[in-house]
């Protein structure tokens, strides 16, 4: 195949992943994030990547995971939108669930994306059988749309009720208002998703409508500056759901790459932990601004049909469930009003950076901690921060300016530092496994990601899982992950009806009509690829029961299969059955996957042999100085074994084995790290 690209934009860095297979390494770099314009530091990349004599004509594809959307949303700076919907239901966004943000107190503060000034009401009405109640009136439409022009409005959004069930008065009302202004990006909340969630339903409309202009133009810039550049073939996006899409589509799939980056780091731990044996595992990438956690179950990211943006701000659309908490290499440490220590959320992000990068930073970070410790090498950083060397007195002075008030020398605060990031970061792993009832004992950690294999060992000591991961290059994995991911494509729709109603045929004919439309998006992307993986679920419940349980489903089943396969399911996650009660399918979904990648490469195991000589030694602080053995990862080959304390050092991240602990090269390049 040709040689590929994956370049994943994070807060900090923008990492590149080179191959000439579509798995293997074959140059691998960072440099500084431009988040005034991402574009530029996916370019400054590629400049890098063909200085190392890397020929322009020789990729033939650049994948691409990018934070831009989700930066967009955090920092509200997306399109002026209105908001057209049934008469009654001006204000669903506000409404809501009856969710809070807090467990106690009833206060916090809700920022719609669209404020209700901008929100409008037609006159129609559809059943929810889709039934016409009460048609369009097309000059009320025109009366808005020519009172909308006055207001500067990008982007429109039309949700109306019941539109799942047939979507005839939005696309009346799309097309009218197009009519009166071509130049407005309109979105319909049934062709964002067709299920029957209104609240969710027109969340998600709005939210692709708020990135909408934004992604066209980042999209449009890009493929511009990639032209200019000398690549004129084909760039894919990675999709929060682990699949990608073709750069040209990214307008319409703007609300499907809010979680684009942590997507394809998880879709390339998952394949990781697989070739090394394991099944189940917990991802950890621990970048610059923050810590990402997900689970994979057989080998597969667990999905999730939606997940929260803010509070009551939905987007129901596929996609990894990845959970993130403010704790990065960049993450600030603070005291709080109570006076305790608190690391994070806050960040120095790419600028002005942690205090040792001498870009003006002052105050205290994880890096200049683990700097302090002697944990990074301040005198040979990895190729990260374009400096010769870091400036171990600026950390140590930011770090002391700390320990004044806590009391502490400057060693014993770095080390409260990590450790309160670490039980940080230990929390919300235990959270998708002990707390979920899984065993962590189960689970392996991978731990990737710039600042990752810095703070992995104290988390799997502090779990209680077994081994820890490392890949072979875990500061660009995301990178690596939009590499080896598949074109995907979720197509959902409410059905709503009992299960006994559904019969065979009925499901084939819903079956197939998603799977025609999965298939047409794939055929549009014009990407090559070398097999279709189909996969049907439905969204079943008992009846009366809100919460859905998602259940692998045939084509061909009859309601008698279908019951017994969400019996199954419902035995499984809950331990019993709701027997005299009867099923229903709230939604039918299915998956269709372009498969690219699937070469499994099946090493046998290496024969344990002694670590090569250390690159040298330095004291590292564990609670106290310990003299630790330095290795040069390059050295390494599948086989060696080395003992904590000990320090790893490669081009992309540093890695701790701390005492007590050991790690072994498998036959895939990693490192695998357990307790002794």
């Amino acid at each position: 195949m040709a040689d590929v690209v994956g370049i994943d934009v994070g807060g900090t860095f923008t990492d590149l992943f080179y191959s000439e297979d579509g798995i293997n390494p074959h140059r691998i770099l960072k440099v500084p994030s431009t988040p005034h314009d991402p574009s530029e530091g996916l370019l400054d990349a590629l400049d890098r990547l063909h200085e190392t004599g890397v020929r322009k004509e020789a990729l033939g594809l650049i994948l691409h995971g990018t934070t831009i959307a989700t930066n967009a949303v955090i920092e509200r700076v997306g399109a002026r939108c209105a908001l057209v919907t049934t008469k009654g239901f001006r204000d669903v966004l506000e409404l809501g669930r009856r969710d809070r943000p807090h467990f106690y107190g009833l206060t916090d503060k809700q920022n719609p994306l669209i404020a209700r000034n901008l929100r409008f009401e037609i006159g129609e009405r559809m059943t929810h059988r889709g039934e016409v109640q009460k048609a369009v009136d097309g000059e009320e439409v025109r009366r808005l749309a020519k009172h909308l022009k006055k207001l500067n409005i990008e982007a429109v959004v039309v949700s109306y009720l019941h539109s799942y069930a047939n979507a005839g008065h939005e696309e009346e009302t799309a097309r009218i208002l197009r009519e009166v202004n071509p130049d407005w990006e309109i979105v319909v909340s049934s062709a964002i998703n067709r299920e029957y969630y209104e609240f969710e339903r027109t969340s998600t409309a709005a939210i692709q409508a708020f990135l909408q202009p934004l992604i066209k133009q980042y999209a449009s810039r890009l493929l511009e500056r990639l032209e200019k550049w000398g690549f004129d073939r084909r760039t894919l996006v990675m999709q929060s759901n682990g699949g990608l899409t073709p750069a040209e589509r990214l307008g319409d799939k703007a609300a499907h790459i809010v979680r684009s980056g942590p997507a394809a780091g998880v879709t390339a731990a998952a394949r990781i932990a697989a070739e090394a044996g394991f099944d189940r595992a917990i991802t950890g990438d621990m970048g610059g601004t923050s810590f990402d956690v997900a689970v994979v179950i057989d080998g597969e990211p667990e999905i999730t049909p939606s997940t929260n943006l803010d509070f009551r701000m939905p987007l129901r659309v596929s996609m990894i469930n990845v959970h993130t908490i403010g704790a990065g290499g960049g993450s600030i440490a603070s005291i709080d009003r109570a006076g305790l220590l608190v690391v994070g959320p806050r960040s120095a992000r790419a600028r002005p950076g942690p205090a040792c990068f001498g870009h003006g930073g002052t105050e205290p970070t994880v890096t200049d901690a683990n700097v302090v410790l002697s944990r990074i090498n301040a005198e040979d950083p990895i190729g990260l921060t374009n400096l010769d060397r870091l400036d171990v007195e600026a950390a140590r002075a930011a770090i002391g300016s700390l320990g004044e008030k806590l009391g502490l020398g400057v060693e014993e605060t770095a080390e409260a530092i990590l450790t309160v990031v670490n039980q940080n970061m230990a929390g919300r792993t235990r959270l998708l496994s002990i707390e979920r009832g899984y065993d962590p004992r189960d689970f392996a950690l991978v731990i990737f990601g710039g600042a990752g294999p810095l703070h992995g060992a104290a988390i799997i000591r502090e779990v209680g899982i077994k081994t820890m991961i490392v890949p072979p290059a875990p500061g660009v994995l995301c990178a690596m992950g939009c590499v080896v991911a598949d074109l995907r494509y979720d197509i959902s729709r409410t059905l709503a009806r009992p299960t006994q109603e559904i019969t065979a045929d009925a499901l084939a004919a819903h079956l197939d009509a998603q799977e025609a439309e999965g298939r047409g998006q794939l055929e549009e992307s014009g990407v090559t690829v070398r097999s279709v993986l189909v996969r049907h679920f439905a969204e079943m419940a008992y009846k009366g029961q809100i919460h859905t349980l998602r259940v692998p489903v045939e084509r061909g089943w009859g309601p008698e299969k279908v019951d017994a396969a969400f019996a199954k399911a419902y035995r499984s996650e809950f331990g019993n059955l709701l027997d005299g009660i009867p099923t229903a399918i709230v939604s039918l979904r299915t998956v269709v996957e372009g498969q690219r990648n699937r070469d499994h490469r099946d090493l046998p195991a290496p024969a344990e042999k002694s670590a090569l000589e250390p690159a040298g030694h330095r004291p590292v602080y564990f609670g106290g100085w310990h003299d630790s053995a330095i290795y040069d990862r390059e050295t390494f080959e599948p086989g060696v074994v080395v003992h904590g304390p000990c320090i790893v050092e490669q081009a992309d991240t540093t890695i701790v084995i701390e005492p007590g602990m050991i790690g072994r090269v498998d036959a895939y390049d990693n490192i695998l790290v357990e307790i002794a």
